[in-house]
């Protein structure tokens, strides 16, 4: 109980994530039921620290380095090359111009559609045996 008083009066100092915000994150989980204050300031703490080793990582490794600034690309990249990160691939994907994601997707239904066909013929072989 100490360690959760003398947080709370400076908690705003030793996170720059705002600790509401973050309760309401991890209440959105049905399993919890209650958050214990330390949990919050922990769980705080390591989202934050998380993100600077991303954004770290992501501008040591990336081309922000010649622009003194850390880009998107930077990012996604590090999310799509480093086995640590990719896990994040979904939520920061590679940029793609509209016109070239339209036509993926054409050729995605295209293709679905001819293996369609395809699994439709097999099974009227397996009939006929």
């Amino acid at each position: 109980e100490m360690a959760a008083a003398r947080l709370s009066g400076t908690e705003n100092r030793l996170v720059s994530l705002p600790l509401s915000r973050i309760r309401v994150i991890m209440k959105s989980s049905p399993e919890v039921s209650s958050i214990n204050q330390d949990a919050l300031f922990l769980t705080a703490k390591a989202t934050e620290l998380f993100v600077q080793y991303l954004a770290t990582y992501s501008y040591k490794h990336g081309r922000g380095k010649e622009k003194n600034a850390l880009t998107y690309t930077d990012l996604s990249h590090t999310a799509e090359e480093c086995e640590t990160f990719q896990f994040l691939a979904d939520i920061l994907p590679k940029k793609i111009l509209a016109s070239k994601y339209l036509k993926m997707l054409e050729k995605e239904k295209r293709d679905g559609e001819v293996r369609e066909d395809n699994d439709e013929g097999e099974e009227e072989e397996d009939e006929d045996k």
